[in-house]
């Protein structure tokens, strides 16, 4: 008895039994549906979280956090460089690279790829190839033994399989007295990987560092340098700093995934966003339900509002009483979205198999979808953002009901009583 009695009246009003039972049944159905669309809002958010950090994963298996590279694609005295930058805030490990383009050539088959020469043991700190080959180890590239790993779409484009041989065309040519041909090398397969990025899987081919200096005549020097940080997050941070300290050294160009990859990211934050306002109209629609609820409780309750208005209940109390009402239906409704959200977004890993058991039906089939599993990852921070407004939305529903009982004229709806 210690609450506001504004409080305690459209506590008691939400509590009561209804003589009108239709707007026991709109108020049920704006609570339902604004849980329904907080928990979609929550689900499907961190569904598209989820695929957002498996993308990325799987790029930066393949890609570097960060990368040097010097003018014309080719960096000088690399050893120097990554002495330099090995000690910086974040840098885990670093390895040099060699990229160029290159044709392959099987039998009747030929196909463009991306070459790229590595040193084996530093790659697998920078990258994670090692840990998605299907086929032999990275390790089996050895120093003049021109050995090649190709990604799993590739090798089956080419039509290969482990032990083959194909040839790899670079396209920098020699002179001959017969004119300029380009050169040419036989190399074995002796891996292969699988990222999941058909990018990566069907245009990248993997060499020995020396091996690809020697076909592409470079000799000492490299493409650049590529990191790994302990926070890829901290990438553009580090960027700049590392930037600034090579400044003093010679030209580099200090690049990190953040701008390597800009495109693909920004369209994915796009999509979340896009998607976030579509399903907020889901949320909205069921809290301004509650505008029919109240107006049609007021309605039902003129006599009681005029009662209390000659008790000397003012406007502004009257207009908070409606105001609890509705808001406790847009909170009851968030709480239980946001409770049934979280445990599906939670659970989702597990939820979706027993589905598609139950009804027979793969959602990723694994011959289609790279991803087979539904990922998710549940942000607290999307909760909180998706509570707040709708509980937001429910309080903005409540303003014109309750501005509406609060005038109503106590003579005239006493009248007829």
């Amino acid at each position: 008895m210690n609450l506001p009695y504004e409080l305690f009246v459209g506590l008691r009003y939400t509590r009561a039994k209804r003589r009108n039972h239709f707007i026991s049944f709109i108020s049920l159905t704006s609570m339902v549906g604004i849980g329904l669309g907080v928990a979609a809002l929550i689900i499907v958010l961190s569904v598209m979280n989820g695929f957002q950090e498996e993308l990325r994963a799987r790029i930066l298996g393949v890609a570097s956090h960060m990368q040097i590279t010097g003018a014309s694609n080719v960096l000088q005295d690399w050893p120097s460089v990554v002495k330099s930058v090995k000690d910086a805030p974040h840098v885990e490990a670093a390895a040099p690279y060699i990229m160029a383009q290159g044709m392959l050539s099987y039998g009747q088959s030929v196909q463009g790829a991306l070459v790229r020469g590595i040193l084996p043991a530093d790659e697998d700190k920078v990258a994670e190839l090692g840990a998605n080959m299907r086929a032999g180890k990275l390790s089996d590239l050895r120093a003049g033994e021109f050995g090649i790993v190709l990604g799993a779409e590739l090798a089956q484009s080419l039509g290969v399989i482990l032990g083959d041989k194909v040839v790899l065309m670079a396209p920098q040519g020699q002179f001959t007295p017969t004119g300029v041909v380009p050169r040419i090398k036989q190399f074995t397969v002796v891996g292969l990987f699988q990222i999941g990025m058909y990018e990566y899987d069907a245009g990248l081919a993997l060499i020995h560092m020396s091996d690809a200096a020697k076909l592409y005549r470079m000799d000492t020097d490299v493409s650049g340098v590529r990191l790994k940080l302990d926070d890829l997050f901290k990438a553009p941070e580090v960027s700049q700093q590392i930037a600034n300290q090579l400044s003093s050294q010679g030209n580099f160009y200090v690049t990190d995934w953040t701008q390597q990859h800009a495109n693909f990211f920004r369209a994915i934050q796009m999509e979340k966003r896009v998607m976030f306002i579509i399903l907020a109209l889901i949320v909205a629609v069921a809290a301004f339900n509650i505008v029919s609820t109240l107006v049609m409780a007021v309605t039902d309750k003129r006599a009681d509002i005029a009662i209390m208005r000659t008790f000397g209940a003012s406007p502004r109390s009257i207009m908070q009483i409606f105001i609890v009402q509705g808001a406790l239906i847009g909170v009851i409704g968030t709480v239980i979205g946001s409770v049934l959200g979280a445990i599906i977004a939670l659970n989702i890993e597990t939820i979706v198999p027993f589905i598609e058991r139950v009804i027979g039906i793969q959602f990723l089939a694994k011959d289609i979808y790279y991803i087979s599993e539904l990922p998710s990852h549940l942000l607290w921070s999307d909760v909180f953002v998706i509570t707040g407004m709708s509980f937001i939305l429910s309080l903005l529903a409540t303003l014109y009901p309750s501005w509406r009982a609060a005038k109503i004229n106590p003579a005239e709806a006493l009248r007829y009583e």
